[in-house]
């Protein structure tokens, strides 16, 4: 057992936990942070995608010792109170999602995406970027297109900042 300790959408979070507890069990069963899901639990799908000081991690091949003294941001840490954030609010409006089930992960694999590459994407680089994200539903279509809204949409958010 061992104790860490680490930053999780900004509040200060410890725990004693096994040396071999993943991060994503760490975030679902001791803190209650549901949005990131567990789909395959062999890194293939990208919905269990957190970010571990600000870069896309999958969790569920995280162990929780590598994220001790990290800021990690889960889907519930992205909107600002009932502001959603530009991505979860491009997603919604451009129809993104279906089941759900990969939403969060696309989204925070999309922020990383975005936030590494700016606002000047075309579809060929978003298509290569969500190549470890897998979803059953959409034919990513509504995704790409929502990734693409996004990153104009932080760009405006950045400026006004």
């Amino acid at each position: 057992m061992s104790i860490i300790k680490l930053t999780v959408n900004g509040k200060s979070v410890s725990a004693d936990v096994e040396d071999r507890t993943l991060l994503v069990h760490l975030l679902r069963e001791n803190l209650n942070l549901t949005g990131t899901h567990v789909g395959c639990d062999t890194s293939q799908c990208g919905a269990c995608i957190v970010h571990i000081d600000g870069r896309a991690v999958k969790s569920c091949t995280t162990l929780v010792g590598q994220a001790n003294g990290a800021h990690v941001t889960t889907i519930e840490g992205i909107s600002r109170g009932d502001e959603l954030h530009p991505m979860q609010a491009a997603f919604r409006d451009n129809h993104g999602l279906q089941c759900g089930y990969c939403t969060p992960g696309m989204i925070m694999s999309a922020i990383d995406i975005v936030t590494r590459h700016g606002s000047d994407l075309d579809e060929g680089t978003v298509r290569q970027e969500l190549e470890g994200n897998i979803c059953r539903c959409t034919g990513y279509h509504n995704i790409l297109k929502s990734v693409l809204d996004a990153a104009t949409r932080m760009k405006v958010a950045q400026a006004a900042e």
